[in-house]
């Protein structure tokens, strides 16, 4: 990981080619992490590949309800020629949840782009294919938010509605409208 120094210096340098870029930084127990502006996220994550961060091992969503700019995207980049890591990160509000896309220059990030999508609701500007990956198509809602119902109504499974079984009951139990136990 860059040292707290080494992690101002970088926030520096993108501070002077653009002074609204970031927005924070934090050295905490030997992770380094930038926060920075959505709309400025390409110009970053280009900025730090110049400094031999080439490898996006991931991008993650996060949800920081009850906070505004609620949700959050992060994206850990590695310099395997220094076997260094620093974290970026940027927060949206939910009424405008957009950021650009960043799978033209990191084709890495399709899948976890459309995951984050699909899970948080975060909308990533420009991708190629920007999809559901997870839940069907019609899904209504988002399932990471914290905000999102965690129960939810039973699932009758086609194996064990033969039987007129319901899996909620328990074994002993039969499904309404079946007249005999399993």
């Amino acid at each position: 990981m860059p040292d707290a120094t080494g992690l101002e210096l970088l926030a520096g340098e993108l501070r002077d080619a653009d002074p609204d870029c970031v927005i924070d930084t934090l050295h905490f127990r030997g992770k380094a992490r930038i926060a920075i502006a959505p709309d400025r996220v390409r110009d970053v994550l280009s900025f730090l590949r110049g400094k031999g961060f080439t490898f996006l091992a991931s991008v993650h969503g996060l949800d920081y309800y009850p906070e505004e700019p609620r949700l959050g995207v992060q994206y850990e980049l590695l310099n395997m020629h220094d076997v260094d890591r620093i974290t970026v990160t940027l927060r949206v509000p939910t009424d405008a949840p957009e950021v650009p896309s960043v799978t033209p220059d990191w084709p890495t990030a399709d899948h976890q782009e459309r995951e984050i999508y699909d899970m948080f609701g975060v909308i990533f500007t420009g991708h190629p294919d920007l999809r559901r990956i997870l839940m069907p198509e019609d899904y209504q809602g988002h399932p990471q938010r914290r905000d999102f119902p965690i129960g939810g109504e039973p699932v009758l499974f086609t194996h064990q509605q033969a039987h007129g079984v319901d899996y909620t009951l328990g074994t002993d139990r039969i499904h309404p409208g079946s007249r005999t136990p399993s």
